[in-house]
């Protein structure tokens, strides 16, 4: 565990909150699109991830859900901690995009390494700013990006996650992340297809 851990994180934190990270974190692997964290749930922990990606999302009143940002290999969710340290109920849909490998770390030690390593409280600031950058991000592909720029963004995004150009989905994913109808999602990748920046299969999309 502690070779995983120096992978994903030796570069940030320092070998003894390595070794306490090893003691106190519950290790787990979860496969493909598995629920991790569901809207109104009190969390209790948060990630460290060790190896896949999980995206996070926004769901609204009516059960839709908007995609605001990956998590991969050496992050961990900003949202995820606040939660933990002021107990207050998730606003937000955690689900692994590909098999993922994290540790779990109790809310206990997130505020005893706190005080105690400035490594991970300097991991802990710069998680923050990073996730809130990239919220920023996806509010400005929202508000000032039409659809066609917007799936773009999105397939790019996918093929960084997947470190692939094969992009095994449907099109009413890629509706449900990006908050519009399959009927848009088909109309822009045939456009894409048909300017060949795509090539659509029976179950994948190729990106050229």
């Amino acid at each position: 565990m502690i070779d995983l851990l120096k992978q994903s994180y030796g570069s940030q934190f320092e070998p003894d909150l390595l070794k306490e990270i090893e003691k106190a974190s519950n290790y787990i692997e979860v496969p493909e699109n598995h629920d991790l964290i569901r809207p109104g749930q009190y969390i209790k922990s948060m990630p460290l991830l060790l190896s896949g990606s999980i995206k996070i999302m926004r769901p609204d009143a009516d059960g839709d859900e908007l995609l605001l940002y990956y998590l991969e290999k050496g992050d961990t969710c900003a949202m995820t901690m606040t939660c933990c340290l002021g107990n207050t109920k998730s606003e937000i849909h955690a689900v692994t995009e590909t098999p993922t490998r994290l540790l779990m770390i109790p809310i206990i030690k997130m505020e005893e390494w706190s005080s105690t390593f400035k490594t991970w409280r300097n991991f802990v600031f710069n998680s923050y700013h990073e996730r809130m950058m990239e919220l920023l991000e996806s509010i400005d592909n929202i508000a000032f990006n039409n659809m066609d720029e917007r799936l773009a963004n999105y397939l790019n995004e996918k093929i960084k996650i997947q470190n692939s150009k094969h992009l095994y989905t449907t099109h009413k994913q890629i509706a449900d992340d990006l908050h519009t109808s399959r009927v848009v999602v088909s109309r822009l990748l045939k456009k894409m297809e048909n300017n060949e920046l795509i090539k659509l299969h029976r179950s994948f999309i190729e990106v050229l």
